[in-house]
């Protein structure tokens, strides 16, 4: 295993471990709480999003599954928390990184996710060559964008 298979494996079990954005927080005025369930494996993911105007103002959730699912969901958390800070990453901003991490988990490996944008979730890269666990590391990604529709 090169070194920085390694790291992001330390990265995946320590966000699966210590995840970030765990528990639901009460719904606000603009909320939507989505749930996903991967009927291949059983992982489940509930996400409440809290939106205000344009922005993303919060993201929580809950889970169970395996430990890509959840490092998956505790990575985003982190990203948006990241890139958004106290204001909240906006809503066009949160879409379009979800659809580009859906276009590098769907290609096979062939297209990275750059650590720039994606942070900790950059490790979720070689995910994208075993089709069985993309639908594990996209679950929480899925159940945002659905939110963002519903919110």
């Amino acid at each position: 295993m090169s070194g920085l298979e390694s790291l992001y494996q330390e990265l995946i079990l320590d966000h699966a471990k210590k995840p970030r954005g765990f528990g639901l927080v009460e719904p606000g005025a603009h909320s939507a709480t989505v749930h996903q369930r991967n009927p291949v494996c059983g992982d489940e993911i509930t996400l409440r999003v809290d939106v205000e105007g344009d922005r993303v103002a919060s993201v929580t959730w809950e889970g169970a599954g395996c430990s890509i699912s959840q490092a998956s969901a505790s990575m985003l958390v982190a990203l948006l928390q990241e890139d958004g800070g106290d204001e909240g990453m906006p809503r066009a901003d949160a879409e379009a990184l979800i659809a580009s991490f859906r276009e590098a988990l769907r290609s096979r490996g062939k297209i990275p996710l750059d650590e720039e944008t994606f942070a900790d979730a950059a490790a979720l890269s070689g995910v994208s060559k075993y089709t069985a666990r993309v639908k594990c590391a996209m679950l929480a990604w899925v159940a945002l964008e659905e939110g963002l529709r519903q919110a």
